[in-house]
């Protein structure tokens, strides 16, 4: 039987990428929720349907049979959304901010803003499937990570975990994203004249994503840190991590941590020794490849870490956490 996957926000880059991953899904047909009706739709051929659209309430949801809904919005809209999709009965993968981190207090001091359903923090499950597969798969509500913080601790956490890095040297992360990573609504900073042809750092010292980061790498704030940069591209992440090591060690050994801890994983591919990758290579898919670079004379490691922002950083992950929590293989749709 085809499960029914509600979408909220479907008309941002997220939310788009969303219904195109699920239309390709063998298990789930997605619904589209009307949550903002002065929002344009994008020019479809004619006799060009798409998926069936409902009023973006709970009581609609329900009567609608919808299993899960994914919140495709602004992290204000979503503490406003998901309690009453989880009222329903429905589960719910929030693709904002809003139920990232665990306390009211952290989201206040990153967000600037006070949480207003601060009751649902300590029961959202933390939607990076290669930490947390197993609390995913029995939660009603999965806070689905950042895009940076997605590449970032998937490529940090093993390095802490296997205790290589000299975490009193600190561990910086250099981070580039494309420009679909701030969103579809338009500002100055994101207009072609600004980027095309540039290349940015912003928030500096103070990126809202730091707090995603330190939560689930075991770095603390004063060994961490990190940059933001808009690169003139669509889409795509590089982020460029550089630790020293404890002790001597090589590039093949690094690599052989990354492999076994990432045995068995479908979307972590790990390069071998000195080769890393770019873009290009993780472009419009749900992998997140991480390749070494090793100086034994000095001690000093480079780790990049690639991913698509709008895949593995947004929608795909999403349905790889849908997967999950509906029992489907965490590869439908993906693969």
């Amino acid at each position: 039987m085809t499960l029914l996957a509600g979408v909220v926000g479907f008309r941002g880059y997220s939310g788009a990428e969303l219904v195109a991953i699920l239309d390709k899904h063998s298990g789930v047909s997605p619904v589209l929720l009307e949550h903002r009706s002065d929002s344009e739709d994008r020019p479809r051929p004619r006799g060009a349907i798409g998926p069936e659209r409902i009023s973006c309430t709970a009581e609609a949801a329900a009567a609608k049979g919808l299993a899960v809904v994914f919140l495709c919005t602004p992290h204000e809209a979503s503490m406003e959304l998901t309690p009453h999709f989880l009222d329903a009965g429905i589960k719910v993968i929030d693709l904002s901010a809003a139920f990232r981190l665990k306390t009211a207090a952290n989201y206040l001091q990153w967000y600037k803003d006070a949480h207003t359903a601060e009751s649902l923090l300590a029961e959202a499950a933390y939607g990076l499937p290669e930490f947390y597969r197993d609390s995913i798969k029995g939660a009603r509500l999965v806070a689905n990570p950042g895009c940076y913080p997605t590449a970032a601790n998937l490529a940090i956490r093993p390095l802490v975990e296997s205790g290589i890095a000299d975490l009193s040297a600190g561990i910086i992360c250099d981070a580039k994203s494309g420009v679909s990573g701030a969103g579809r609504k338009p500002s100055l900073k994101t207009s072609f004249c600004e980027v095309t042809e540039n290349f940015s750092a912003y928030s500096l010292l103070d990126h809202r994503h730091v707090p995603e980061v330190l939560q689930n790498s075991g770095l603390e704030l004063a060994q961490f840190s990190f940059t933001a940069q808009l690169i003139p591209i669509h889409r795509g992440i590089l982020e460029t991590i550089y630790f020293r090591a404890k002790e001597s060690t090589t590039a093949a050994e690094v690599v052989e941590m990354y492999e076994k801890r990432y045995a068995g994983e479908p979307f972590v591919r790990i390069y071998d020794p000195g080769k890393v990758p770019d873009i290009a290579c993780v472009a419009r898919t749900n992998f997140c490849d991480i390749g070494v670079k090793y100086d034994p004379a000095t001690g000093r490691g480079v780790i990049v870490s690639a991913e698509d922002n709008l895949v593995k950083g947004a929608a795909g992950q999403a349905v790889q956490n849908m997967n999950l929590i509906l029992g489907f293989p965490e590869t439908e749709g993906l693969l």
